[in-house]
């Protein structure tokens, strides 16, 4: 009789996590993003997508605010070493921004007013965390 698969590789796997289980703390980045989240809509915003991903980028949230579509890229730093979040949205940031947002405006019907926001958030770790939003933080790119 052949012998069991585990018996002729003896490596022991990790075991799968539960579903909902974490394998750790949160990664900055998305912790940034849910604290985002939550000051938008205390702030008024009402939150329609998170992470909308197409084959060439990504937006961080989408949001309505009033009749205004929004689209929301968030920025966090735990430090002030690499800069203030906002000089991360670079010319080119902003280019694949439009893009994206070009691309979820193809899919909706209607027309109503669109701006870019950038949420920068800092978290300290002798404090609460510091919450910025930059409405309307650049345009949409010429020639798009």
């Amino acid at each position: 009789m052949p012998l069991p698969f585990s018996k002729l590789f003896p490596f022991r796997r990790k075991p799968k996590a539960a579903a909902g289980a974490t394998a750790g703390p949160m990664p900055v980045g998305r912790q940034g993003e849910e604290l985002a989240r939550r000051h938008l809509e205390r702030h008024g915003y009402r939150i329609i997508a998170c992470n909308y991903r197409v084959r060439f980028g990504e937006i961080d949230l989408i949001a309505e605010e009033g009749e205004t579509l929004v689209f929301i890229e968030v920025k966090t730093r735990t430090g002030p070493t690499h800069g203030h979040p906002l000089e991360a949205v670079t010319p080119a940031k902003q280019r694949q921004l439009a893009r994206v947002a070009l691309e979820y405006l193809s899919r909706e019907r209607g027309e109503r007013p669109v701006r870019f926001d950038v949420v920068a958030v800092l978290l300290n770790t002798s404090g609460p965390p510091r919450i910025e939003i930059i409405r309307n933080a650049f345009e949409l790119p010429a020639g798009m």
